[in-house]
C-alpha cells in the first residue's frame, strides 16, 4: 500500500489527489506483479512506499548517482497530450531481478547482453501490466510503445532520454513511483517514473476524480 505522497515542485495537489495517486500505484503495482510472478514462475510482490510529484528539473535528487537501466516506453493510445513511462532499475538490481529470470545466482558480475535483453522483456512487462490496470481504472486505451534503454548514471540517462525524444508539449511534473519488488532470495529496488504532459497529467486527475464520484 502506497503511504506517502510528496510534492516538491511548482503543482500544488489536493489531498484527493494524492489520493488518486495512491490508487493508481496501488493498483497498477499490485497488476505488475501478478504478471512478474507468472512470467517468472516465483511469486513476486511489490510495494510502492511512497509516490514523490516532483518538478523534472529536480528528479535526479531523488535518483540514487550510482549506474542504473532506463527503460523508456512512449504511453500510446486514447490519451491526452504525451506521456512517457520509465522503468528504472539500479545496476545491483538489475544482476537480482536477471538472476530471477536466467537461473544463476553470481552476483559479483559485469552487466552484459543477456542482461540487457531480459531487463528489456521485464520492464516490457512491468510497463505493460502496469498501464493496462490504470487504463482499466480510468477507462481509457494506454498501451507502450516498444521500448529504447539507456545504462548510465541517472542524471546522463535522463539527459539523454529527454533529447533524444520528440516531446512536443512541455513536461514539467514527474510522477515517481518508489518501488519494491521481493521474492523469496532477493530484494530489488526500483522507480516507475510517468513523465506526463500538462494535459495528460490533468486529464489522469479527472477520469480518478470521475472514477471515485462513480464508486461512491
Amino acid at each position: 500500500m502506497v503511504k506517502n505522497v510528496v510534492t516538491d515542485g511548482d503543482l500544488v495537489i489536493s489531498e484527493q489527489q494524492a489520493d488518486e495517486l495512491r490508487e493508481l500505484g496501488n493498483i497498477g503495482a499490485a497488476h505488475a506483479a501478478t504478471t512478474l510472478s507468472t512470467i517468472l514462475n516465483t511469486m513476486i510482490q511489490i510495494r510502492v512506499p511512497e509516490i514523490i510529484l516532483v518538478n523534472l528539473a529536480n528528479l535526479r535528487n531523488y535518483l540514487d548517482d550510482v549506474r542504473a537501466a532506463l527503460t523508456v516506453f512512449q504511453i500510446q493510445g486514447q490519451i491526452s497530450g504525451e506521456g512517457y513511462l520509465i522503468l528504472h532499475i539500479p545496476e545491483d538490481s538489475i544482476i537480482r531481478l536477471t538472476n530471477i529470470m536466467i537461473g544463476t545466482t553470481e552476483l559479483n558480475r559485469e552487466i552484459d547482453d543477456m542482461d540487457k535483453s531480459a531487463i528489456n522483456e521485464i520492464g516490457n512487462i512491468m510497463t505493460s501490466s502496469f498501464l493496462d490496470a490504470c487504463a482499466t481504472l480510468l477507462n481509457i486505451i494506454m498501451i507502450p510503445s516498444p521500448p529504447s534503454m539507456v545504462i548510465d548514471m541517472p542524471h546522463a540517462a535522463l539527459e539523454s532520454i529527454i533529447a533524444t525524444q520528440e516531446i512536443r508539449e512541455n513536461v514539467d511534473e514527474v510522477v515517481l513511483f518508489r518501488t519494491e519488488l521481493t521474492c523469496a532470495t532477493h530484494e530489488i529496488k526500483a522507480n516507475i517514473i510517468l513523465l506526463p504532459s500538462r494535459s495528460l497529467l490533468q486529464e489522469i486527475f479527472a477520469r480518478m476524480e470521475n472514477v471515485i464520484a462513480i464508486s461512491g
